[in-house]
C-alpha cells in the first residue's frame, strides 16, 4: 500500500511514484529486506512486492522505534524522495516515521538478502515460503507471469476462446500408465494428462479455442526436466490446411511473447540476465532427417534428451535459431487422435518444438474424420466405449483442426537459463515434494 503526498492510499508502489514524488513525501508498506549499519545511520532496504528500494534511518530525523526492527519485519514508512545515483533506481528515502505492522517469529533460515540465495535446490524446496522472498528467485514468476500473459493476449488476438476445462476426468487423453488415478465417489477416474478431448469437442463450436491450466502426470521421473503437475499452455484451431498452420501459428505466438517480455518486464530480464531468444523463421527438419543429422540409424521412434540438444546445436549454427521444429514422428510413438500422414501411414501428422536443448511443445494434426478415427482405435486396441463422449464429436462432425500444448515451466526455465525446471515452479510436485 502507498500514499503520496497525503493522497488516497493505492495499492502498489511503482518507479513512476518515487519519480513524482521527488522531493516530496511518500508512504507506502514494505517488507525489511535488510539493515546495513553505518556511522551515524543504517540503510534500511526494503522489499516491496516488485522492487528493492534504498531508505535511510537516522536518528532524531525519524519516528519509530528502531531498536525493536529487524529484518523480516513489516512495517509503512514516510519519507522525503531524494534523487541518489548510487541506489537502486536513483531514488533514496529519507525516513520520517515507520510503523511497524508485523514481527517474525524467527530468523530466516536462508540469506534472502544476500545477492544470490546461495543454497542448494533441495534447501530451497525445504524453505520455499522463505526462499521465494529472494528477488531473484521471485523475479523467474514474474517471467512466468509475462509469458502466460503475452500468450492470453495473442490467443485473443486472433479469436481465440479462453475455455477451463475439467481435471478430474474418466479418460485419459494419453493413455498408458501414467495417470493419477482416483475414486469420484462410487466410480473411477482420473487426473487430466491434457485438455486434448475437451479442446477438440470446442473447436466444433468456438473454431479456435486456448486454455492455461494445470496438467498432470503421473511419471516417476527424478529429472532436471520432469514435473508430475506443470502449467499448460494449450490451443486447438478448426480449418487448418494441415499441422503447419499449427505450427505458423506458434511462430507468430512466441514472437509475440517475446516481444511482450521485452516490452513489460525489463526489469526482472535484467535482474536474471535473461537473454530473450530473436525469431525470426523457425527451422524444420523430419524426424528421420533429424536422425539423419544426429548420424543415427532409423531404428529408433523418439528423440531422446542428448537429441535434442544436438539439435538445437545444429540449428543454431546452420540458421542461427534457438528454436527448432521436427516433424512426422513415426505413429507407433504418438497418440491415436494423431492423423497419419497421406505420404507414409507409418509417419503421424505431429511435431515437436525445440528450444536451446529442451522439448517444449508437442502438437499436430488431429483425425476429424469419424470412420478414421474408428480405424485407428482399433489399431490401437483401444474400444471406443472406454473414451465415452470423446467419440461423439467425431460422429456428429468436426472441421479439419489441429493445436498443440506448452510446457510453461519448461520455456520459463529455458528462457532463463535454469538448471532445474523446480526452479520454474512456485512449488513443484515431483516424485519427492507433495509439501509445501
Amino acid at each position: 500500500m502507498k500514499k503520496i503526498d497525503g493522497s488516497q492510499l493505492i495499492a502498489d508502489l511503482t518507479l513512476e511514484d518515487l519519480r513524482q514524488a521527488a522531493g516530496g513525501s511518500i508512504t507506502f508498506s514494505a517488507c525489511v529486506h535488510k539493515l546495513r549499519k553505518m556511522s551515524g545511520f543504517t540503510f534500511v532496504i526494503l522489499r516491496t512486492g516488485k522492487y528493492i528500494l534504498q531508505s535511510v534511518y537516522s536518528k532524531g530525523a525519524c519516528e519509530g522505534d528502531f531498536d525493536a526492527l529487524r529484518e523480516g519485519a513489516y512495517v509503512t514508512v514516510t519519507g522525503v524522495v531524494t534523487e541518489e545515483k548510487r541506489a537502486n533506481y536513483g531514488y533514496e528515502i529519507q525516513l520520517a516515521s515507520f510503523e511497524i505492522l508485523s514481527m517474525p517469529a524467527e530468523e530466516y533460515p536462508l540469506h534472502v538478502s544476500s545477492k544470490k540465495l546461495g543454497c542448494s535446490i533441495e534447501t530451497s524446496m525445504a524453505h520455499r515460503s522463505v526462499a521465494l522472498r529472494h528477488p531473484s528467485e521471485r523475479a523467474v514468476f514474474k517471467i512466468s507471469e509475462g509469458v502466460v500473459s503475452g500468450f492470453r493476449e495473442f490467443m485473443l488476438s486472433q479469436g481465440f476462446t479462453e475455455i477451463h476445462t475439467p481435471k478430474i476426468c474418466a479418460a485419459s487423453a494419453e493413455g498408458g500408465a501414467n495417470i493419477f488415478k482416483l475414486k469420484y465417489f462410487d466410480k473411477d477416474a482420473c487426473l487430466a494428462q491434457s485438455p486434448q478431448f475437451y479442446k477438440q469437442t470446442c473447436v466444433a463450436f468456438f473454431d479456435r479455442v486456448f486454455e492455461i491450466a494445470p496438467v498432470y502426470r503421473a511419471e516417476k521421473h527424478n529429472s532436471t526436466r520432469h514435473l508430475n503437475e506443470y502449467i499448460g499452455l494449450d490451443f486447438e484451431m478448426a480449418f487448418i490446411k494441415d499441422m503447419h498452420d499449427v505450427m505458423a501459428m506458434e511462430t507468430a505466438m512466441l514472437k509475440y511473447v517475446m516481444k511482450y517480455l521485452f516490452e513489460n518486464y525489463e526489469h526482472e530480464l535484467s535482474m536474471l540476465d535473461a537473454v530473450l531468444p530473436v525469431i525470426k523463421d523457425i527451422p524444420c527438419v523430419t524426424f528421420f532427417e533429424a536422425l539423419d543429422i544426429l548420424g543415427k540409424s532409423h531404428n529408433q521412434f523418439d528423440l531422446d534428451p542428448t537429441d535434442e540438444v544436438k539439435l538445437c546445436e545444429y540449428a543454431k549454427e546452420k540458421f542461427d535459431s534457438e528454436f527448432i521444429f521436427v516433424e512426422k514422428f513415426p505413429g507407433l510413438k504418438r497418440p491415436f487422435y494423431a492423423m497419419d500422414s497421406k505420404d507414409d501411414p507409418k509417419l503421424a501428422e505431429s511435431f515437436d518444438l525445440l528450444f536451446r536443448g529442451l522439448e517444449i511443445t508437442t502438437g499436430g494434426q488431429r483425425i476429424h474424420d469419424y470412420e478414421e478415427q474408428l480405424a485407428k482405435l482399433k489399431r490401437y486396441n483401444i474400444e471406443p466405449d472406454e473414451l465415452g463422449a470423446y467419440i461423439d464429436i467425431h460422429k456428429y462432425g468436426m472441421p479439419p483442426h489441429g493445436g498443440l500444448g506448452i510446457g510453461l515451466e519448461r520455456i520459463v526455465m529455458k528462457l532463463l537459463g535454469l538448471s532445474n525446471i523446480r526452479e520454474a515452479s512456485l512449488f513443484p510436485r515431483d516424485i519427492h515434494h507433495l509439501d509445501p
